[in-house]
Parts: C-alpha cells; structure tokens; sequence
C-alpha cells in the first residue's frame, strides 16, 4: 500500500486545504485552482483511482507501474509524463530513486518509489514563494524538475572529497590495489550519475518548446535555468571522472617512479659488491705462479685496493642520486 505524502489544492499562490485522493478531480476542475498529489510507492489501485479521475493515459499509469533505465518525458495530448532519478548515496553505495510526475491542467501528481529526498522541501519553497506558485502546475513542474538536479550536487561533492582524499594517499604513499579499486569504483559511479542526468538536457529543451494549455510560455526561462543546471553539472561530473582516472595515471607513475628508484639502488649495490667479488675471484684460482701470493704485503695491499674500489663506486653512484 503506498502512502499519500502530501495532498492539498492551491489557487493563486496560497494553498486553499489539504484533500484525500479521491477529491482531487473536483478541486482540480475548478477554474484557477491545481491539486498537487505526492504519493511514496504507489500500487497500481491507487494509480488507476488517479488515472480515472484525472484521464490519464494507459500507456503512461503502465509506465509508472514498471522500472525505467534512464529520464524521459513522454506526452499524452496536452498532459505529460516525466520519468526523473534522484541519486542516493549510502555507506558508498550509490542508488536511484525512479520518480513519476504526471502534469496536466489542474494537477501534478508525483510518485516516487524509494526513500530519496523529501519533496516536501519543494512545496515549502513553492509555498514560501506565492507570486510564482501563482503561475501553477508549469512553476511546480519547474520546481520539481529543479529539486532533481539539485540532489546531484551533495553526491558530487561526496565523491570530489573521496577522490581528492584518494588522490593525497597516493602522494604519500605507493598506490595499493584497494585505492585503485575504490578510484575504479568511484569513477564508474560518475558514469551512472551522468548517464541519469544526461536525458535532463533533452527534457529541459523539449519544455521550453512543448506548448500546453498549463505551461505559459512566461515559464520557459525557467525550464532554460534546468538546462544550464543540468550542463553544469554534466560538466562537473566529466572533469571529476577525468580527475579519477589522472588520480590511477599518476600513481602508476609514481609507483614506476618508486620501482625505478628502488633498481637503481639495488644495480649501484651490485656494481659496489661486484668489485671485491672479481678480486676475491682472481686470487681463487689457485694457480701457482702468482707473485702476489708472496708479497708481506699483498693481503693488506689488496684489501686496501677493495676498500678504496668500493668507496669510490659509491661516491660515484651517491652523486648521480643512484644511492
């Protein structure tokens, strides 16, 4: 059984009183007055006591009783459809919350299925502004559309922070496999979150063209405000996954970096040890007609060569920055 968020009827600006669904066509009928129903996870008794009072079309009640995979709007004579995605995002996990608003004259009903933000925070604003909620249904829609788009940006900036948190992990230290996998997985929610918001451009620009007996062309720069909106935040989200993947390049390379550095000391040490190991290799050939074996001197003096060798290697190699 769903659950009625929010029922009231409005006329010329100011909320006139709260209604039960089954009042809403005779308040809807009214000149001057719109009903706004918000509904929390209809079934579909409850959407076709809608569809019968207010005519809605069969194709869109179908609509709304099935899972889409991305926004649209779709039309039905002069009412409209709209498909919408909220993003939530929980412990790391990142959901969308599907939204139906059905728009027509007299009435915007919504239907959301999930817990999302509240919509209730639209109608107070609305609410608070009486002079445009005096337009009608087109500055609800607009308002709500809005509403939409706003609920990208605290994700957004959620996912900026991780990232930005990532990309300091990765100066700091070597790039382990779990900072590649959240990057991965951070930049592969940046893709979803723009292949929901992306459809908005187009349904934004479809509004500002549609011509409704409920939309005042008076409307469309707001529409147009949804569009910008929606191109910023598209473009936040593009320069956030290219940020991500510049994160994974510049710990590859610095790791490389760190692997390279790591080699040079390891080939410096090699050489500086391969010096006393060819003497040592020398002078164990036992062949007996080596002069040197009879020096007084000869271990001390080869000694001394090792040492003084190996010393020199290593000051060579400490100022070329091998060691």
């Amino acid at each position: 059984m769903g659950r009625v968020v929010a029922a009231a009827v409005y006329s010329a600006g100011k909320r006139i009183t709260d209604i039960t669904l089954d009042e809403g066509i005779t308040w809807a009928e009214k000149p001057g007055h719109f009903v706004w129903i918000g509904l929390e996870e209809p079934n579909a008794q409850e959407l076709t006591n809608l569809q019968k009072q207010f005519n809605l079309h069969e194709l869109a009640i179908e609509d709304a009783l099935e899972k889409h995979s991305r926004p649209k709007l779709e039309t039905f004579g002069d009412a409209l459809f709209i498909v919408t995605y909220s993003p939530v995002r929980h412990e790391g996990k990142l959901e969308f919350i599907e939204t139906h608003i059905f728009a027509g004259k007299g009435y915007i009903i919504t239907a959301r299925n999930g817990h999302s933000a509240s919509y209730a925070h639209v109608r107070q604003r609305c609410e608070a502004r009486p002079l445009l909620l005096g337009h009608g249904e087109d500055f609800v829609l607009y308002a709500l559309l809005d509403f939409v788009i706003e609920n990208y940006q605290p994700v957004s900036e959620a996912i900026h922070a991780e990232i930005n948190e990532l990309e300091r992990n990765v100066l700091s230290s070597s790039l382990n496999e779990r900072d590649i996998q959240n990057l991965h997985g951070l930049r592969q929610d940046l893709l979803r979150l723009r292949r929901y918001v992306a459809p908005m451009v187009e349904i934004s620009e479809e509004l500002q063209k549609l011509t409704f007996p409920f939309i005042d062309k008076n409307m469309r720069p707001y529409f147009r405000d949804v569009q910008i909106h929606v191109t910023r935040q598209m473009e936040d989200l593009a320069t956030l996954r290219d940020i991500a993947s510049q994160t994974i390049e510049i710990g590859v390379l610095l790791e490389a970096s760190r692997q390279s550095v790591v080699q040079r000391k390891f080939a410096a040490w090699a050489a500086i040890l391969a010096l006393p190991t060819a003497v040592a290799g020398i002078y164990g050939m036992n062949f007996q007609n080596m002069p040197e074996l009879s020096w007084h001197y000869g271990y001390h003096s080869v000694l001394g060569f090792i040492a003084l060798g190996c010393f020199g290697l290593w000051v060579s190699f400490k100022r070329s920055g091998w060691l």
